[in-house]
């Protein structure tokens, strides 16, 4: 396997930087990965080869003329298809809009802006609805571990696309779970930060509280520098979070001894964690006693946060597909959501905003005992995928509660938490937990993170496989 593959978002900055390589070279290689693994996988929606060589061909030449380099000089990024890419259709994973956006998105804009070369779009599933990368137009986004399995949604194709290492890193977002749940499932680290922390101009929300975009990477400090690049609100931000330090710097910092609370009892009633995910968070937990903290069992007395959470689901696909193109193009499944969601007023929305003060408030009351909640990441292993094929809104949301069933709860609440690998289970693919902290507190994920990292390291790249033999040559 070349060294470009293996090569993170810090160390491919470490290389274009110090004239070892150059981003040319780089993103080359980024686009014959895309090109030799892609076609097994269905993570690349539109791919921007001619722009991706000629930005790198800019920093190159900028670089030999003096100019200081960028804190992602050269790095190879894809973008979720939700987010605005200058001269791409903005596509939201299907095919109702047909023209080309004339602007980046704001964090797509301040990832350019740092050197990274932006070198397609990926999939998803239409409006991000789904924890399963799957839709009419785009078919199934492949798991790189096990192509039989999903990688996860709503960020799927950008989890793919980073696992597989045709890139170092890629945005998604995340809405219910859509960053955690594809980087669970891919062996990524991925965190959801504090609500606000990153912009979501040129609109003011995604899916009005619920919604934020971010990285997911295969190290903790990928992650971290990523987000030093495009977290900060804009005026129009309708959420705006507190204020913090260098991410960077937290993710190459000790912990010190912090208080954990740990449990594998899932917010979703009626759903059972996987064995695998229960002794992924007792093994964890065990490991972090020994690392020196403070570890118990807690039951956190979670709050339901149905009440909240589905009018803003719901008003948030509504808003996105009224705004489309071509609304006779949405899939069958996306208009069905749309229509069981017509009582989904102003009002209702103001009562659900309010609400979500409440969950939130409630949910926050762990932290008075402790400073970080571990939790399974998922309930259950990678589905095979397929898994919503033929489902109407109601039994594709029921297919995707085990998904949901701790990861949702914080998107209500606001607070930052993290999907941390595990290593691969006995099945071959990968197993996380998750790690909630206080609000405005990212800082104490990552160094803790990075202190699992350090502890217990995961592989970076998902094995490649011969398509003819079955057999992994990488």
């Amino acid at each position: 396997m070349d060294d470009l593959t293996t090569a993170g978002v810090a160390e491919t900055v470490r290389l274009t930087t110090s004239g070892e390589t150059t981003a040319r070279a780089v993103v080359d290689a980024a686009l014959a990965r895309i090109a030799a693994h892609d076609g097994a996988l269905n993570a690349v929606s539109q791919l921007v080869a001619d722009r991706a060589r000629s930005d790198a061909d800019r920093l190159d030449a900028a670089r030999a003329g003096g100019a200081v380099p960028g804190p992602l000089h050269g790095v190879p990024v894809v973008i979720k298809e939700e987010l605005a890419v200058e001269g791409l259709v903005t596509t939201f994973g299907g095919e109702a809009n047909s023209t080309p956006a004339a602007d980046d998105a704001e964090v797509v804009r301040r990832l350019r802006v740092a050197g990274a070369v932006v070198v397609a779009t990926t999939t998803m599933p239409e409006f991000g609805a789904w924890p399963y990368t799957e839709s009419s137009s785009r078919g199934y986004t492949r798991n790189p571990w096990d192509r039989t399995r999903t990688p996860g949604g709503s960020s799927g194709g950008t989890a793919a696309a980073v696992a597989s290492g045709m890139v170092p890193v890629g945005l998604g977002g995340d809405g219910g779970g859509s960053i955690r749940i594809p980087s669970a499932h891919c062996g990524l680290f991925g965190l959801k930060p504090q609500r606000g922390r990153v912009t979501s101009a040129p609109h003011d929300h995604l899916w009005f509280a619920l919604g934020t975009a971010g990285p997911l990477a295969r190290s903790v400090l990928d992650s971290a520098l990523v987000y030093d690049v495009v977290r900060g609100h804009t005026d129009g931000d309708r959420w705006r979070a507190g204020s913090s330090g260098s991410f960077a710097d937290a993710a190459r910092r000790e912990p010190g001894r912090l208080r954990i609370g740990w449990t594998t009892k899932p917010v979703t009633l009626g759903v059972r964690p996987d064995p695998v995910h229960v002794r992924a968070v007792q093994d964890t937990a065990r490991l972090l006693a020994d690392l020196g903290h403070d570890v118990r069992e807690v039951d956190p007395r979670y709050p339901d946060p149905t009440a909240a959470f589905v009018p803003q689901f719901l008003g948030g696909i509504r808003a996105e597909a009224a705004a489309v193109q071509h609304p006779d193009r949405l899939e069958r499944r996306t208009r069905e959501t749309c229509r069981l969601g017509a009582w989904v007023t102003p009002t209702v929305l103001d009562k659900a905003l309010a609400l979500t003060e409440k969950v939130s408030e409630k949910a926050n009351r762990v932290f008075d005992r402790v400073d970080v909640l571990l939790t399974p990441a998922v309930a259950h292993r990678p589905a095979r995928v397929g898994v919503i094929d033929g489902k109407g809104t109601v039994r594709s949301a029921l297919a995707a509660m085990p998904a949901i069933a701790y990861a949702a709860l914080w998107n209500v609440a606001g607070n930052p938490a993290a999907a941390v690998p595990c290593g691969p289970a006995a099945d071959g693919l990968p197993v996380a937990v998750q790690l909630v902290g206080r609000t405005d507190d990212e800082a104490t994920l990552l160094s803790l993170s990075a202190q699992l990292e350090a502890a217990r390291p995961w592989p970076l790249v998902a094995p490649v496989y011969d398509p003819s033999t079955g057999a992994a040559v990488a």
